[in-house]
């Protein structure tokens, strides 16, 4: 079969790095081929040379047997190349089907924006390839996984035949990413697309894809057909050695509350309860692990607890009640928090990884004198410490966070947290964006921290990360609590019907 997309000798070198080295690689029509490796190890920069963001150093990229001269966007979408990035490049005030169609809008008389036809093009695209939206939903309103429909949307709109896909379940549940591969199944077999997508999570390689490419610093080590490897070779693939998901072993019994909510009420963006009257306990020495749908107030929850969001009720953070105090103050309490949205509240992508590593700490005497002048030797000894201990991969500390891989960026907010000697860990998304190995390096540090005596609020996406880590889990649905497992009774399945509210709803009916 023809390849639709080639890749021949590409080198990729930044000052200091090199992120592609000598990559020869085929890619055919009507293919899922999944692209796998290590944070650093050049697949987003392979893609984006693809997409026309980025002009290689040496070496040549045909479409469609059309040898690529110009590298830009532009180019590549005139070619039907789309790409869907990790984090969703989608103008929260504008309604779904003006995002969709921005920069190609349908006009009356030429001159006035058709919003109508907009959103007739939008629900006749949307049935058409089973990615149904609401033309009229405000992006910023809607779930993250809603805003993923509308980026593919919005590259299928501009005539994508080839779709590039960055890590496009990381924000996903369990039965979204059902749904996506659902409909990728549909394009590639019935519309004859072509799908890449870049991915961490091996389990969905083997479920999704045709074939698989590994890569490993910079260099393109092993192509094959899914069907001829396991996620063991894969792994071993990707990292050079043998990647070991222990099981996590419980450790004593846990001691003194060290979170307390006593009836707490969280309103959401809107003003709306998002969390409705809810009582929970973390001790030290466990890990209470949350299982949620995206949207059903968890994301509130963590916010009031450190501090980010109002909320109504009483919480209690090592004892001392936090009313009116600000995200600083309750840190000073002891407690650590890894956000879930790195971008937007996790990394100053402006400033660099050091200044990174030392928010929170910078008021400290070893870091500052008189209050104010930071001593730049010490905060580069303390920072240089953490960055490698976090094995953080960047060309050095004088790098932007923002230039950064997702797993970096990640890593860099993971290596600040968990600096910090806190009793609480209030934890996001943890391994979101993260490749194998740092997943299993991640997990062995909250795991410490726990044995350490910390309390752990882990709040994950991937349900298999969180019962793999939890000594307890609670399930919410709609702002309540509707389950409480530990960790001698946890059940995918039926965690999984707590969470959509099912057993909860059936518990009510029978009491009735």
């Amino acid at each position: 079969m023809e390849p639709i997309v080639e890749f021949s000798h590409v080198t990729m070198d930044f000052p200091g790095i090199r992120a592609n080295d000598d990559v020869s690689l085929s890619i055919r029509k009507g293919e899922v081929f999944a692209l796998v490796g290590e944070n650093g190890a050049g697949k987003s920069t392979l893609m984006n040379i693809l997409y026309g963001i980025l002009t290689p150093t040496a070496g040549q990229v045909r479409i469609k047997g059309e040898q690529v001269t110009h590298f830009n966007p532009k180019f590549a979408m005139s070619r039907g190349v789309g790409m869907v990035h990790q984090h969703f490049m989608l103008v929260p005030s504008f309604t779904v089907a003006q995002n969709i169609v921005m920069s190609r809008e349908p006009r009356k008389a030429g001159i006035f924006f058709d919003e109508a036809a907009a959103c007739e093009a939008v629900r006749k695209l949307s049935k058409e390839y089973g990615l149904q939206v609401e033309p009229t939903d405000i992006v910023g309103q809607i779930s993250v996984g809603l805003q993923q429909r509308v980026e593919i949307l919005k590259t299928l709109y501009r005539g994508a035949d080839v779709l590039i896909l960055d890590e496009p379940t990381a924000v996903l549940t369990p039965q979204e990413t059902e749904e996506l591969f659902a409909v990728l199944r549909h394009v590639t077999e019935e519309k004859g697309m072509t799908i890449i997508i870049i991915t961490h999570k091996l389990y969905e390689v083997m479920a999704i894809s045709q074939r698989v490419g590994v890569m490993r610093q910079g260099r393109l080590i092993a192509v094959e057909e899914t069907k001829n490897v396991s996620e063991r070779i894969l792994a071993s693939l990707m990292v050079g050695r043998e990647v070991l998901q222990e099981p996590v072993v419980k450790t004593g019994e846990p001691g003194a509350v060290k979170i307390d909510l006593k009836d707490v009420w969280v309103p959401d963006n809107r003003g709306l309860p998002a969390v409705q009257g809810m009582n929970l306990q973390v001790r030290a020495g466990e890990i209470l692990g949350i299982a949620a749908i995206e949207g059903n107030g968890q994301s509130e929850l963590l916010e009031a607890i450190t501090g980010m969001r109002p909320y109504a009720g009483k919480i209690f953070v090592g004892g001392r009640d936090i009313v009116g105090l600000d995200p600083g103050q309750i840190r000073r309490l002891g407690l650590a928090h890894v956000p879930e949205d790195r971008l937007a509240t996790g990394i100053d992508k402006d400033a660099d990884i050091s200044d990174n590593l030392l928010v929170g700490r910078h008021r400290e005497p070893r870091f500052t004198r008189w209050g104010f002048h930071l001593l730049r030797k010490e905060v580069r000894r303390f920072a240089s410490e953490v960055y490698d201990r976090f094995d953080i991969r960047s060309s050095g500390l004088e790098t932007p966070a923002g230039s950064l891989s997702g797993g970096n960026m990640q890593k860099v907010v993971i290596a600040r947290e968990f600096s910090f000697d806190a009793d609480v860990y209030v934890i996001a998304q943890p391994t979101r964006g993260v490749d194998i190995g740092a997943i299993e390096f991640i997990h062995q540090k909250i795991l410490e921290k726990r044995a350490g005596g910390a309390a752990v609020l882990l709040c994950s996406a991937d349900l298999d990360e969180v019962l793999r880590l939890s000594d307890r889990v609670i399930t919410i649905y709609e702002g309540k609590i509707t389950g409480e497992f530990d960790r001698d009774h946890l059940d995918k399945s039926e965690i999984g019907y707590y969470m959509t509210g099912v057993r909860e709803e059936a518990a009510h009916e029978e009491a009735h």
